[in-house]
């Protein structure tokens, strides 16, 4: 961990459990290309009911925070304001300090997924399926409505979650319709096919993938790739992966706290692969 006496700015993920985050090395990798010196990145062990003691406790030299589970909702009444995009799904992944001690809440979920579909060369899908039904699918839902023209199937395991993702969908503007996850596999027929699950959960939908698949966002990054993404890309189907999603999102985060015009998203792609491969090697 860098020693705060040596640097004028500071920023850190918080979240809980925390050990495994990349955006450590995403950020420093951020700052080394930008000659950013005097910028330091770490983690904290941090939970809901630590927040407000942690929040209350930084000093000038604090420019901004990454959110993780399970704090991106339990941060909300603790700011000064929210950006709309954060609004619309109740979720913050960024907080900006201002020099005049206020607390911004910002969401670059949304943006980067659309981001790194963009990069891919998704600008626009007639259909979508999401699989799962949690924060990221929201924010999966929320990127979809200014891409999808149609339907977005969401497949969950409980009525309780499909009328939750019915009223995501009727609140962010986009067609949603629910579908039990015993019939998962229908979802991979779609163009586009965002897969939101915790690890393991899309194991056996592995041999039900199509024999030309469209584009597959799987957000898992570790271990990488899923049997899922691997049969997407035996298959000659176009695969993002969680890395995606976090080197688009840290990039936003980045320039928010910075004020970097642009961030390095090569650079920042490059570090977390290194990071991602040594852990892989142990």
């Amino acid at each position: 961990m860098s020693d705060p006496r040596e640097h004028r700015h500071r920023a850190a993920v918080l979240g809980s459990p925390i050990a495994h985050s990349l955006s450590p090395v995403l950020h420093r990798a951020a700052y080394a290309e930008l000659g950013l010196g005097e910028w330091a990145y770490d983690r904290f062990e941090v939970d809901e009911a630590a927040l407000p003691g942690f929040l209350d406790g930084l000093d000038g030299t604090w420019a901004g925070l990454s959110l993780t589970m399970p704090l991106k909702r339990a941060v909300i009444p603790l700011l000064d304001a929210v950006s709309d995009t954060a609004a619309s799904v109740e979720a913050v992944n960024t907080v900006v300090l201002t020099d005049d001690g206020r607390r911004f809440g910002d969401n670059t979920d949304i943006p980067g997924i659309a981001a790194a579909l963009r990069e891919r060369g998704v600008e626009r899908v007639g259909s979508a399926a999401v699989l799962g039904a949690g924060a990221t699918a929201s924010s999966a839902l929320a990127a979809l409505a200014g891409i999808c023209a149609g339907e977005v199937t969401v497949y969950v395991r409980s009525a309780a979650r499909a009328a939750e993702m019915r009223a995501w969908g009727e609140r962010l503007g986009v067609a949603v319709t629910t579908a039990d996850f015993s019939r998962a596999a229908e979802a991979l027929t779609a163009p586009l096919v965002v897969a939101t699950t915790p690890a393991g959960a899309t194991d056996g939908l592995a041999e039900a993938v199509p024999s030309r698949p469209g584009t597959l966002f799987d957000v898992l990054y570790e271990p990488w790739p899923t049997p899922l993404a691997a049969a997407w890309s035996a298959r000659g189907g176009a695969v993002l992966g969680g890395l995606d999603l976090l080197v688009h999102q840290a990039v936003l985060q980045v320039e928010r706290m910075t004020g970097a015009p642009t961030a390095p998203l090569a650079a920042m792609r490059a570090a977390g692969e290194a990071a991602l491969a040594a852990r892989a090697g142990h």
